[in-house]
């Protein structure tokens, strides 16, 4: 390897969000995350919305009377009338 050209490595220190804390290798002393291995839906099995100035509840009020409008509805196609020709 040539001298002078690679960063230097360090035992980073992780701080998440979620108060986690743990050791890893980094060209960085310290490093602070939002989620981490502890707190992420894929590892914990659980759902957890974070949601950023209400847009989890825009979304649902924006689609809600598109459910209200279907629930009165059937789903059954009426018969087209046939037509003659002139």
């Amino acid at each position: 390897m040539k001298k002078g050209i690679h960063p230097k490595y360090y035992k980073a220190r992780v701080h998440c969000a979620c108060g986690n804390e743990f050791e890893t290798g980094s060209t960085l002393k310290e490093i602070k995350v939002e989620i981490c291995s502890k707190c992420h839906p894929f590892f914990t099995g659980k759902q957890k919305l974070i949601d950023t100035a209400g847009r989890v509840e825009r979304f649902k009020s924006k689609y809600a009377k598109f459910d209200k409008g279907a629930e009165g509805k059937t789903s059954a196609k009426k018969p087209r009338a046939k037509q003659t020709k002139s």
